[in-house]
């Protein structure tokens, strides 16, 4: 969904420097709603740009940012790492989370990289979405925050589809 736009449709597109802080006050906003994320609300803009970020999109509705999403991966890697997706709930009936995940999915594909992810155990609702998209729950682990605490996690993969 690229180009131009009446004004009310849902755009999906590359992240720009411009989106930052557009980007950065919706994630405060879905963290005061959903609890998500459970860290980086202190210095969004920075946790919207983890290290090894390769790519990012926007989900953009009447010109403001209303989601976002992240691929990262180490250097040489063939795995990515899907991260830093949240959606305003205004959006989310416009599938906006689902488009910003298949936005990744292409990306990882023209890159030739499986992807990854970890979603916290009690975010059922992006459980279900990433059930929904084919994703497998691949394992559990432990998140641990830098405060010290932690919070029981899931991974799920989405392996690289090959193309002939």
């Amino acid at each position: 969904m690229n180009g131009t736009t009446s004004g009310n449709e849902l755009i999906i597109r590359p992240r720009t420097s411009r989106d930052l802080a557009q980007a950065a006050a919706a994630l405060v906003a879905v963290h005061e709603m959903d609890g998500y994320p459970v860290e980086g609300v202190d210095d969004p803009e920075q946790w919207l740009s983890p290290s090894g970020m390769r790519a990012a999109w926007v989900a953009e509705f009447s010109g403001r940012v209303v989601g976002h999403v992240a691929v990262s991966s180490s250097e040489g890697s063939g795995t990515g790492t899907l991260e830093r997706l949240f959606v305003l709930p205004e959006a989310r009936r416009r599938k906006a989370g689902e488009q910003l995940i298949r936005a990744a999915e292409g990306y990882a594909q023209t890159k030739r990289l499986a992807l990854e992810l970890e979603v916290l155990a009690k975010d059922e609702a992006a459980i279900r979405l990433y059930k929904r998209l084919g994703w497998s729950e691949a394992g559990q682990r432990t998140h641990q925050l830098a405060t010290g605490s932690s919070h029981p996690a899931l991974t799920f993969v989405k392996p690289q589809v090959h193309s002939s």
